[in-house]
């Protein structure tokens, strides 16, 4: 039994893991499904097989039209394509030539079933929506429309090095793997290679002409063969990893691959570009996680390292590998140090390509102390693809330096003007003082200059000190040993003091950069946590970026109708067009960055980042953007980003919140009125319905007459109460109450609450206490007879015929108190903290009444700035004590005119 219930505790679901898978199946159920036809390359009928596969559905009833197809020219499939509705091509002009493109807008317009786009590959022309056709196919399947396309094997970015590598041609269109990955439906479209080289002698393929040149470069059999193998290796690959998809979804037991993480070393060379793809197709084969690392050291990139690196950074976004950059002196530290915390299983290197005098010494043993250091983690080294003529050159070549020539023209200048100044003196310090001060001069340019300014400088001074300064003056011959060993150390402790100091400076340098921008995040977090409303937190974020980025900025924001709006309350420099407005609403959407330096639209004037949360999308932030951000600017840009995004969602939250919480007070509100006061209403009617109808049926004696008046104008004086005090809850509830305060006479006040009272009170004794010395007291009169009425009215109520209810007023340093007292039962105690609550009404309340009477006793009373409290008398009875805050005159002044 026991066995039993393990087994079940071991394969019940997990509820976190179902709730995320149904929500995955949810999500992927509204958009579109890809069902891609791959080949091994062009030629073996993928157009063919995507039109057949569409006219056997189309047979059953499928809408399916065609979006973009390629027929070259090919009879059978252009026959194929016959019967299918086509979507006129877009023409844009490039160079003066028209170029036609597949039609987004009129597919999205015409919202069919299925359509068909050709070369999913492409690079579409300037001027288009999206820079790649893969682009426009996500945006149909976003629209929940089904796509059918074409793929051959070397358009997979993590393929075309290899495929580089096998024909020799260098395959310029490509698009991520993860648009693979996650089709929904994959159908290999094959052929021997025999077969395929038969089509291109047929001119099936090409014409004769081009069919001879192919064969002779790409199509060549091996070449073919290889494709073919690489084609099939890929999608058996996905084949596995649907499989074990499956079976961990459906929780099936079965000999899973052990949890690899691996990761790739990045640098700033194109060999890294390779890495990335390699470590990309092990990573899939051996079904594990991949990651990234680059790490920054005082190394200072010149503009076409710096390039490379951003390369190599979108490279490997396009693949799907997560990227981090780290900062640190020693590269094999901070790769194992990185491998360590992410707790990855293999580390991917290549082998160190560049041989100069820097590397020989800084990275000579590089692989030797990463193995040594990795522990338990294993070191995959991959091998270099140079040529045999590059190799001596790639030895003998100089470190890249990138400081300019104006540095280096400072530094020599520097040096020489020491020198010459030392030069007057030197026989009075001598020549070894004159070191120190070279050496001095060494270390000062360090701190503003690179390497290579530094070791010119070193090389210099050297040269200078041993011609014009050691004995014999005017040659480079030394005499004495001391003064040659003197003049060795000199340069390596010149040349060592000044590379370690501009490292450091260098270091320093990058590490101020991350420790503003973290600061800069910091202060941010900080000011929106303290910022109230989306008013505020736009005003911050727009000063920020101004600030840390130097960029102008819009935010628009999404109103009640799911509509963008600006939300800048302050006149911006950024206007936008209806053009720009188009892009901002796409970014919106679709919740992908668009416009300047992006591949979407890029002819924009601005650039446009959507305000993604957690939940919901909620805007677009457009910026005044003239170059593009570098990878640390970036990563610095989208974390700033989500921290911004993260607080308006957070406030349109706290608004939601509140909303629902008004919408759930004025239901509750309706549903109490409802209840309580159609007792209410029903009963007056009905007197009023009842005596009215009696007068008018037939005519009764005058003392019976006045009888039914009377009971006419009690129960309209009852509509009445109930209807002002409706009115006076209403206006408590919006808000909009403000006292209209004038100089009373509480004599006054309390005489019109007898009168209007004079029916109910005749039963009762009703003693008044107002001191002699009473002031006129700056009260709003309306209110406080409302409030004085509901009280008295209340003790009527609840306390016995024939006892007393008294009202007593008093007045004390600029306070009024007033004091509302009966001997009837009062109230349990564990009820008196709810009695001003609205629609409360005790457990031995009399039938009838709404319960508020005492919460607009509350309201009116805290209008006035005072409060109320109601409590048990010690002889029983109630007590209600107000007190408000007044100005007060022993007298009105005197008119002008008396």
């Amino acid at each position: 039994m026991n066995g039993f219930m393990e087994y079940l505790d071991d394969n019940r679901p997990n509820p976190d893991e179902l709730l995320a898978s149904l929500i995955h199946e949810e999500e992927k159920s509204k958009r579109g499904k890809l069902k891609i036809f791959f080949g091994m390359c062009a030629g073996v009928g993928k157009t063919y097989t995507m039109l057949q596969t569409a006219q056997a559905e189309k047979l059953k009833g499928a809408d399916i039209i065609i979006g973009y197809v390629e027929t070259h020219q090919r009879k059978e499939t252009a026959e194929l394509a016959e019967g299918f509705e086509l979507i006129p091509r877009s023409v844009h002009k490039y160079k003066s030539t028209d170029v036609y493109e597949m039609d987004l807008d009129a597919i999205l317009a015409r919202k069919p079933q299925v359509v068909l786009v050709d070369e999913l590959a492409h690079t579409n022309a300037p001027g288009s929506r999206h820079t790649k056709r893969y682009h426009d196919v996500q945006e149909i399947l976003e629209n929940g429309i089904h796509v059918y396309t074409t793929l051959n094997v070397q358009h997979l970015e993590s393929r075309s090095e290899t495929v580089a590598q096998i024909t020799g041609i260098i395959v310029r269109e490509t698009l991520p793997d993860e648009i693979f990955e996650t089709a929904d439906e994959v159908e290999v479209v094959d052929l021997t290679p025999d077969e395929l080289l038969q089509r291109l002698s047929e001119g099936k393929v090409y014409s004769p002409e081009r069919s001879k040149e192919a064969v002779e470069n790409f199509f060549r059999k091996g070449n073919i063969t290889a494709l073919r193998e690489m084609a099939l290796r890929i999608v058996a690959d996905r084949v596995d990893k649907q499989l074990q998809d499956y079976m961990q979804q459906k929780r099936i037991k079965g000999p899973w691959k052990s949890g690899m993480h691996l990761l790739v070393a990045v640098s700033h060379t194109q060999q890294s570009a390779k890495l990335l793809r390699w470590a990309k197709n092990l990573s899939y084969s051996m079904g594990a996680d991949l990651k990234a690392v680059y790490v920054e050291t005082a190394h200072e990139l010149t503009s076409k390292e710096r390039e490379q690196l951003d390369k190599n950074i979108n490279l490997s976004k396009q693949l799907g590998v997560p990227f981090r950059i780290v900062t640190h002196s020693d590269v094999v530290k901070a790769i194992v140090d990185f491998a360590q915390k992410e707790n990855s299983t293999h580390i991917i290197i290549g082998k160190p390509r560049e041989r100069n005098l820097v590397t020989m010494l800084r990275l000579g043993n590089f692989v030797n102390r990463l193995i040594r250091y990795s522990g338990n983690i294993d070191v995959y080294i991959l091998g270099s693809d140079f040529q045999a003529k590059d190799k001596f050159k790639n030895r003998a070549s100089m470190p890249s330096f990138t400081s300019n020539i104006r540095q280096y023209l400072i530094a020599s200048l520097v040096v020489f003007l020491t020198s010459l100044s030392c030069f007057f003196i030197k026989d009075l310090i001598g020549y070894q003082v004159v070191s120190f001060a070279l050496l001095i001069m060494v270390s000062i340019l360090a701190f503003f200059y690179g390497t290579g300014p530094i070791l010119l400088a070193s090389t210099f001074s050297a040269l200078i000190w041993d011609f014009f300064f050691i004995p014999p003056w005017f040659t480079l011959h030394v005499d004495k040993p001391e003064d040659m060993l003197m003049l060795a150390m000199f340069f390596i402790i010149a040349l060592l003091n000044g590379v370690l100091t501009s490292r450091i400076r260098i270091q320093e340098m990058k590490t101020r950069i991350r420790e503003e921008r973290t600061h800069a995040l910091y202060q941010l977090t900080r000011e929106l946590s303290k910022a109230m409303g989306i008013d505020e937190v736009i005003k911050i974020s727009k000063q920020d970026i101004k600030k840390y980025f130097n960029l102008e900025s819009l935010l628009l924001l999404k109103n009640e109708v799911n509509l963008l709006e600006s939300a800048n309350q302050e006149p911006s420099v950024i206007s936008l067009s209806n053009n720009d407005m188009s892009v901002a609403i796409w970014v919106f959407q679709h919740a992908t960055k668009a416009g300047k330096h992006t591949d979407t639209l890029p002819s924009c004037n601005y650039t446009f980042y959507p305000l993604k949360g957690n939940q919901m999308t909620l805007g677009v932030i457009a910026i005044e953007q003239h170059k593009p951000f570098t990878q640390g600017e970036e990563q610095f840009w989208e974390t700033f980003i989500s921290q911004l995004s993260g607080k308006i969602e957070r406030e349109y939250l706290r608004n939601m919140a509140k909303q629902v919480y008004l919408l759930n007070e004025s239901d509750k509100l309706y549903k109490t009125l409802f209840n309580s006061i159609s007792h209410e209403l029903r009963i007056p009617v009905a007197t009023i319905l009842g005596a009215s109808d009696t007068l008018l049926m037939q005519n009764y004696p005058v003392d019976t007459q006045k009888k039914l008046f009377n009971e006419i104008n009690t129960a309209s004086i009852r509509l009445n109460r109930l209807i002002e005090n409706l009115l006076n809850i209403s206006r408590l509830e919006s808000g909009r109450l403000t006292p209209r305060f004038d100089w009373c006479d509480v004599h006054d006040l309390v005489n019109k609450v007898t009168e209007n009272l004079k029916q109910e009170l005749q039963y009762f004794n009703f003693p008044i206490v107002i001191p002699a010395d009473m002031p006129m007291v700056q009260i709003d009169f309306g209110l406080m007879e409302q409030v004085l009425q509901n009280l008295v009215l209340n003790a009527t109520q609840n306390a016995p015929i024939g006892s007393t209810i008294r009202v007593k007023f008093y007045f004390e340093n600029t306070i009024l108190t007033i004091e509302v007292m009966d001997r009837g039962k009062g109230f349990p105690e564990s009820e008196l903290i709810a009695v001003f609550n609205k629609f409360y009404r005790g457990k031995e309340a009399k039938a009838g009444g709404t319960g508020l009477g005492l919460s607009i006793v509350k309201g009116f009373v805290e209008a006035h700035g005072g409060t109320v409290e109601a409590k048990n008398r010690k002889n029983g009875g109630a007590l209600f004590t107000i007190t408000i805050p007044v100005k007060s005159v022993s007298h009105l002044p005197a008119s002008p005119l008396d």
